[in-house]
């Protein structure tokens, strides 16, 4: 299969071409710019083709998926276009700003037999199936801490303009509600929620959340883009505790660890490092040749729209 890339973003050149080196299941077809000098850089990574302006790749026949890495605004108009040419559509997250839309690119996909994946790499990592298999070690589950937040990346950067569909809850908020759910199951309901603004932007900064599901299983979720780094989290049950402070963000060679207190016993596991964005992408392949993944994938992009916009709800 041949991928083409919507978009000459950072995280397209420096994660999505390296990992994609990794996954035999795509062809490198090119990345489309308004700006064709913008598209050398990929060129000289992967070889591939310069389109100049994004809908000269969306009318190539020869490509079959698209990545698309664009500001979140812009998801919904060329996700659209992307499945509208037959092709399936990889989408940086969130996938897009409002539940209505993203319903309409699913229903769509649906009909049409096409793939969508949102590109929360972080759950491919094999951290995250080994924090699942020692979380019964901790006894009976009371309660997850989930935290993700970075320090201020700079007034151009996308995040802090709520045109192009910036917001803490969009970017940091969206993995810990996602990993949330994860954790919670499909019953995950947000019982309260609260976002920070701060003086000079239109966008919301930080927030928190409470969600719990049918179970009674609570999980406190902390985010925000002008925060000390953190990127955790803390599993608290009837016998110990368990706590990861690299949960999203572990790069390919690295090797994360994970604390596990019984008592006053303090164990720490090394666990193996991973590629999770390779992964992510070899899923997306998976998705487009098997309708099963491809129908559970539908179900995961909803359920974390609904999050979103119950969150959005509450804040009103």
């Amino acid at each position: 299969m041949r991928i083409g890339i919507l978009g000459t973003s950072e995280i397209a050149l420096r994660r999505f071409l390296p990992a994609l080196k990794k996954v035999k299941s795509f062809e490198f077809a090119g990345v489309a710019s308004r700006d064709i000098d913008k598209t050398r850089q990929f060129s000289d990574y992967l070889g591939g083709k310069g389109y100049n302006g994004y809908n000269s790749l969306l009318d190539d026949t020869s490509v079959d998926c698209i990545y698309i890495p664009l500001p979140p605004a812009l998801h919904f108009e060329w996700a659209k276009k992307a499945l509208e040419s037959g092709k399936h559509v990889m989408l940086e997250k969130p996938f897009t700003t409002l539940i209505s839309d993203t319903s309409v690119l699913v229903d769509f996909a649906r009909r049409n037999n096409l793939a969508l994946h949102e590109n929360y790499m972080f759950l491919f990592h094999k951290q995250v199936d080994r924090l699942q298999r020692k979380l019964p070690e901790i006894g009976e589950l009371r309660l997850f801490r989930i935290d993700f937040g970075f320090p201020f990346r700079g007034g151009n950067d996308f995040r802090y303009d709520k045109a192009l569909g910036g917001g803490a809850l969009f970017d940091c908020g969206g993995y810990t509600l996602n990993l949330a759910a994860f954790l919670l199951g499909d019953t995950a309901k947000i019982t309260d929620a609260a976002l920070g603004f701060v003086c000079g932007f239109d966008v919301d900064i930080y927030g928190s959340a409470t969600l719990r599901n049918n179970d009674g299983l609570t999980a406190q979720v902390s985010f925000g883009m002008d925060n000390g780094y953190r990127c955790s989290l803390y599993a608290w049950g009837s016998r110990g505790s368990l706590f990861t402070d690299r949960v999203f963000t572990a790069p390919d060679g690295f090797e994360p660890s994970m604390m596990v207190r019984l008592g006053d016993d303090l164990t720490v596991h090394k666990l193996p490092h991973d590629d999770s964005f390779a992964k992510s992408i070899e899923h997306f392949a998976d998705c487009v040749t098997n309708q099963d993944f491809r129908s559970e994938n539908y179900r995961m992009i909803l359920r974390q729209g609904r999050l979103i916009d119950e969150f959005l709800e509450i804040v009103k």
